[in-house]
């Protein structure tokens, strides 16, 4: 698996001095967040719409197994072959035989999350195969070397600036910063890879166990070419999006693309069955479906965390994250980012390895009221921390004084006198460093914190506002005339 080791608090300062990078994601986060706000308050009912999503998957996480002996039965009935892999290494493995043995010499993708997640394409190319991204997004960051920053926009860290110079670069073509420009080049550059690719792979949206049939959903139509064009088609899906019928399916696609892009439904929406059936024009003449664990069935045991394999990687969450949109995605180390990497990751690999993601919150909730299946991010979160800090070789996570003055705050909130007397004493404090009502010095190491954001100043709390407001009211009361 790709995972760089630099800690996330070193790849987080880097992207904070990367102003080119701070503009682009405070771009990226509002067009997204709006986008997917105007296509909710366009429906009728958006929460029960939500709760329905909620409901079937916690049904199909419920019922996992038996789906996945459906699926694998219907699949097969249709001509497709069925692997099933406990790890990466094993998929990529099965990925890999299945090239090798079928005499595969280019293979074209398209966008999947779970093929990064088991570093597909260094396993194929180390057999000397070619490997093309077919995803707009997903090839700009295979020229530049990159892993994916975001779970729906693989590279929307860049610049359309940094995209032509990269094509300039890699491609041998005259730098051309028009947006359909650089898309007719990407266009041309691949056409030829289609036509001629050997096999096609390609992740999934979901699966149906009812029918065998995969959904993918894409605004481009890359993945539909990779799907019909090659003689060899292989998806490789995550145990956890299967679903159980086809009416279940049609609550997703009513409510992925909306969470996902803003739109009621994606440009293509593709669902097959199989490979091509006699008589069919186009379509795989041979269909391998990989069934990948890697950690799921983990998850799955635990009744605390099964919640997050509900996720549909809309990526609703990482818009709305203050942290993610601040630092991006590449500082989270690996292929999941957000709210929803922060979890993931340190369930599939190393916990070790990760330590820090489940810290990287302000736990403002803002990703629990965007999730499409309202999967409890915060609560999640704060049970990562706790998992991680009961680990005997959990090595902190969290340094020496968060830690001391987390648990000083905590000492003095179950002292109510101490606690009154030491707000009293930050009032005083505030009103001698404050002005129009923002600090305008803050002792470190909070003035760190407070070089990234206005901080108000402190105000009466809330008890003392309210005995005063008590008293006035009781007081009025007491001074009405009685009839």
């Amino acid at each position: 698996m790709r995972i760089r080791c630099l800690e996330f608090s070193e790849r987080a300062k880097g992207a904070l001095r990367d102003e080119m990078l701070q503009q682009n994601l405070q771009r990226i986060g509002v067009r997204f967040k709006t986008a997917r706000d105007l296509a909710f308050a366009a429906l009728e009912d958006p929460e029960s719409l939500r709760e329905m999503g909620r409901a079937l998957k916690e049904k199909a996480i419920a019922n996992l197994p038996l789906l996945l002996e459906t699926l694998e039965m219907r699949v097969k009935e249709a001509g497709g072959v069925v692997h099933w892999a406990c790890t990466s290494k094993e998929a990529r493995n099965i990925v890999c035989e299945i090239a090798r043995t079928k005499g595969v010499r280019t293979v074209v993708k398209g966008k999947s999350m779970v093929t990064e997640e088991i570093s597909l394409n260094e396993a194929l190319q180390a057999q000397g195969i070619e490997v093309w991204e077919t995803d707009l997004g997903e090839f700009i960051i295979q020229l530049a070397g990159e892993p994916p920053s975001h779970i729906i926009g693989p590279a929307v860290h860049k610049s359309k600036e940094q995209i032509a110079d990269l094509f300039a670069q890699k491609l041998g073509v005259p730098k051309a910063e028009a947006p359909e420009e650089l898309t007719r080049i990407a266009r041309e550059k691949l056409r030829e890879k289609f036509l001629n690719a050997d096999m096609g792979v390609t992740g999934a949206n979901a699966a149906v166990a009812e029918t065998g049939s995969i959904l993918l959903l894409e605004n481009e139509g890359n993945i539909r070419m990779s799907v019909t064009m090659p003689r060899i088609l292989v998806t490789v899906m995550g145990i956890e999006k299967v679903i159980a019928t086809l009416d279940d399916l049609a609550v997703i696609l009513a409510l992925l693309p909306r969470s996902a892009t803003g739109q009621k439904l994606s440009a293509y929406s593709t669902i097959f069955t199989g490979p091509r059936a006699p008589g069919e024009l186009d379509g795989p003449e041979e269909f391998h479906l990989v069934l990948l664990d890697n950690g799921r069935t983990r998850i799955l045991a635990d009744p605390d965390r099964r919640q997050s394999l509900f996720c549909l990687r809309c990526g609703s969450c990482l818009n709305v994250c203050p942290v993610y949109r601040k630092v991006g995605g590449h500082a989270y180390g690996w292929v999941y980012s957000g709210p929803i990497g922060a979890i993931l990751t340190p369930q599939l690999i190393p916990p070790r390895l990760a330590r820090e993601l489940p810290f990287a919150s302000t736990l403002c909730g803002a990703c629990a009221e965007v999730c499409p299946v309202k999967i409890d991010l915060p609560k999640l979160l704060l049970i990562m921390r706790q998992r991680l800090s009961e680990d005997p070789n959990f090595d902190g996570g969290v340094p020496l004084l968060p830690r001391l003055a987390s648990r000083a705050h905590g000492w003095i909130l179950t002292r109510p006198r101490l606690y009154r007397l030491a707000a009293r004493g930050a009032r005083l404090w505030s009103k001698a460093l404050t002005e129009e009502g923002r600090w305008k010095w803050l002792p470190p190491p909070v003035g760190r914190w407070g070089k990234m954001r206005d901080v108000p100043a402190m105000q009466v709390p809330f008890s003392e506002r309210w005995k005063k407001l008590k008293k006035e009211l009781l007081g009025g009361v007491a001074n009405e005339p009685t009839s």
